[in-house]
Order: C-alpha cells, then sequence, then structure tokens
C-alpha cells in the first residue's frame, strides 16, 4: 500500500512530524525499529525530560553554535510557546525551573512521551514496530520508499527521524547517517556532546557521588583558561559529569585535541559565590575561633563529607594538626585548593554514554525552510540525525520537536500536491 509519507524512527521528532503530518491530512506510517515509540525520550533529563527553554530566540540559538543560525526558520514557525501550548493541549502541562528550564509539571518524561504517542494516534498514524529501514528506495533523483529486510514500503516522501548514535539501547544506532550517505549526503564526522570526562588524578574516584551545587567549572588548554559554566557537577568512578561539565565537553579542544602534548584540566571553584577576600576572612575566623579544633574538623565546616580527606591531603596539613597551629602558608594551600581544584582530563566517555551525538547530516544540503534534502526530492530530515547539538538546558530537544513539526507540514504538503 502507497503511504503517502514514512517516517522512519519513533523519537522526538519522528513522532511531532508523523503527527503533524497525519493531522494536515496525509496518511503517515512511522516505522519504529524498537517495541515502543518514544524509547530514548523516556530517560532524557533522568527521566524528567526537559523540553524546552524560556531564553529569547537569540540566546536559544547562540546555545548551538555557528550551526544554530539554520533553525531560525524552523523556530520561527514552532517555537517555545507553541510547544508549551501543544502539550498543554496534549494534557501535559510544563514549568519553568532554574535557568529557564521546561519540565513537564509531573517531573515524568514517560508523560511527553505518551502525549506525543496519543497525537500520533489521534491524527491516524499508522504505526509498525520492531521495523529496522536499512535502505532507501530512490529512482529518478526522488526517493519512492523504504527497505526493512525483505519487506520494502512504497511511499510518496519519507522523513528521517532516526536520532543520533549515543544510547544504542535505545535504538540510536546511527542508522539515519547511514541511509543519508546512501543518498548521496555528506554526513560530518559524529563524535560524542554533552559527555561526562574521564579523569588522571586517583583521588576523583573516591569522591563518587559527590554532587555540588553553585560552583564554577573553568576549562584550561596548556593552563589558559578557554570555557567557564556555573551550575552543578558531579564526581563519579572515572572522572566528571553534570550539566556544566557535559557543556564544557562540547568545546572544540575537547572535541578534538589540537595534539596529543595538549594539556586539558578542569578546574573547580568550591565558593565562586565568595570574593578571594571574603573567602579568606571565612578561614581566618573559622581558624580562630575554633582554634583547639583539628585541621581535618575545619575543612569539614566547608565542603561534603566525602571531600574532606582528599582536600586534606592534597593541602599537605596534617589533618589532626590543631586549627591555632596552622600556618599561613598552610592557609594559603586551603584556600588555593576551594578555589581551583585541578583535575586532568584524559578523554571523554564513549559516545554511547554521550546525552547527544555532534557531526551528521551536513547542513548545507538540507532546505532549512521545509527540511527537505538538495540531494533527493521527496526526502527529509529532522532531529538529531542533522548536524546539529547545543548545549544542556531544553535547547537540543525543542530544536527536535521544531525540525519535526516542519519536516511534518512541509513533506504533508508536497505529498498533497503530488
Amino acid at each position: 500500500m502507497l503511504a503517502d509519507i514514512i517516517v522512519v524512527g519513533g523519537g522526538a521528532s519522528g513522532m511531532m512530524a508523523a503527527g503533524r503530518a497525519a493531522e494536515l491530512g496525509a496518511d503517515v506510517l512511522l516505522l519504529e525499529k524498537m517495541p515502543r515509540l518514544g524509547t530514548k525520550l523516556r530517560i532524557t533529563g533522568k527521566g524528567r525530560c526537559n523540553l524546552t527553554n524560556v531564553a529569547d530566540l537569540q540566546e536559544f540559538i547562540a546555545h548551538f553554535g555557528p550551526n544554530g543560525r539554520f533553525l531560525y526558520n524552523a523556530f520561527s514557525r514552532f517555537f517555545v510557546e507553541d510547544l508549551r501550548a501543544f502539550f498543554e493541549r496534549m494534557g501535559v502541562a510544563t514549568v519553568v525551573e532554574r535557568g529557564g528550564r521546561v519540565f513537564p509539571v509531573s517531573n515524568e518524561a514517560a508523560d511527553v512521551a505518551e502525549a506525543l504517542r496519543r497525537y500520533c494516534q489521534d491524527a491516524g498514524v499508522r504505526v509498525r514496530y520492531k521495523t529496522a529501514v536499512d535502505r532507501l528506495l530512490v529512482e529518478g533523483g526522488r526517493v519512492r520508499g523504504v527497505g526493512a529486510g525483505e519487506a520494502e514500503f512504497p511511499a510518496r516522501a519519507v522523513i528521517i527521524a532516526t536520532g543520533g548514535a549515543s544510547y544504542p539501547g535505545t535504538g540510536s544506532t546511527g542508522d539515519g547517517y547511514r541511509l543519508a550517505a546512501s543518498a548521496g549526503h555528506t554526513v560530518v564526522p559524529i563524535r560524542p556532546a554533552l559527555v561526562p570526562l574521564e579523569t588522571a588524578e586517583p583521588w576523583v574516584p573516591r569522591m563518587m557521588g559527590v554532587s555540588l551545587r553553585n560552583v564554577r567549572a573553568t576549562l584550561y588548554v596548556d593552563g589558559r583558561p578557554v570555557a567557564s559554566q556555573f551550575g552543578e557537577m558531579l564526581f563519579t568512578h572515572f572522572g566528571l559529569s553534570g550539566p556544566i561539565i557535559l557543556t564544557l565537553s562540547r568545546h572544540p579542544a575537547l572535541a578534538a585535541r589540537p595534539s596529543p602534548d595538549t594539556r586539558i584540566e578542569i578546574g573547580v571553584d568550591l565558593k565562586p559565590a565568595l570574593s578571594d577576600e571574603v573567602l579568606d576572612a571565612r578561614l581566618r575566623r573559622d581558624l580562630d575561633t575554633h582554634g583547639k579544633r583539628a585541621f581535618r574538623s575545619i575543612v569539614k565546616g566547608l565542603v561534603p563529607a566525602k571531600m574532606v580527606d582528599v582536600l586534606v591531603e592534597l593541602s599537605g596539613v596534617p589533618g589532626d594538626k590543631p586549627a591555632h597551629q596552622i600556618t599561613a602558608q598552610e592557609r594559603a594551600r586551603l584556600f588555593a585548593l576551594l578555589r581551583d581544584l585541578r583535575m586532568t582530563v584524559v578523554g571523554q566517555r564513549p559516545l554511547r554514554e554521550a546525552i547527544v551525538t555532534a557531526g551528521g547530516v551536513a547542513l548545507d544540503e538540507v532546505d532549512p525552510r521545509t527540511m527537505e534534502s538538495r540531494r533527493v526530492a521527496g526526502l527529509y530530515f529532522c532531529g538529531e540525525v542533522l548536524d546539529l547539538d547545543a548545549d544542556t538546558g531544553g535547547y537540543n530537544l525543542q530544536a527536535a520537536f521544531s525540525t519535526g513539526w516542519v519536516a511534518g507540514e512541509s513533506a504533508a504538503r508536497g505529498a498533497a500536491q503530488g
């Protein structure tokens, strides 16, 4: 049976594209390789799903770097308030949290996935599960459908919404890149983005599980500061994670080291709200006021419990030394650790652990007004398969929803015309 539109991939962008196209009257077949829709969407934002961000348009696009300009048209057609209104209509109220991040009031990512599934169902989208598309059917410069194993599915238009190559257990295994390349598209080499960092220092794993809020992490390249982020971070058994670390991981110095000898470090200011003068005065006061206490006890009042022994050892001050015996030099060493706890970055976690995939279908080969391929008529792309990636904060999902909306709408209109 000839479908107007086949959507390959039932994630955030795929469901939005399928639902929008069907809403406009197109006959839509959604092919999903997993047993259910929205598998990756259901685990985003630690299961809470950071849908979008209320930042204004210019700031929003800036979070994508130079490629962000590609999104101007899509965002002009379907942006933050449109998305929030859409989910409100689907029974998912949203709330704005710190940093402008938008979450469902229920704090359940599954509610978002189910709302999109219902959107598709209500619009009449036909869904076929456990169907892994492995080829495009192209003839005379126009897409004619897709193939999955021995089966072929003819269609007037095809929308590739297969996601990236991170979290492969959710079905994101890079299928879309292979399909795009087979159709003659350039695929910018993929790499992990928004990914935890591995560090060299043996004392870092000892602080595993420590979550820090309101700290500042700075990325250094050969001793020179190149980027900085304020917010939350986490120590792990391999190094560092958390929102500000994930954002720093997108920096070009980490994406592709200039040379193997390049020294890359993360320095963490544990007390960024305090000026040098105020922090030093705080240390002096604590040492003077509690002169009979052990040095370890003083440190305990400054950092989480699992960090105490590490900072004491790094300071070189005996943990049981009375506070009133601490010298100015020893106090300065503690001050330096609180202001700049420095760690050596030796690598990034693998792509399968990245939140999003950088790289993908080259943007100059896709029409930003329609998401249609400039190489093959009737072929559309949306979501993470495109060479678009942004910082944490809801930006990536908004791009998936917006490009999905535009792709679905454009494909429906194209199918209606012929």
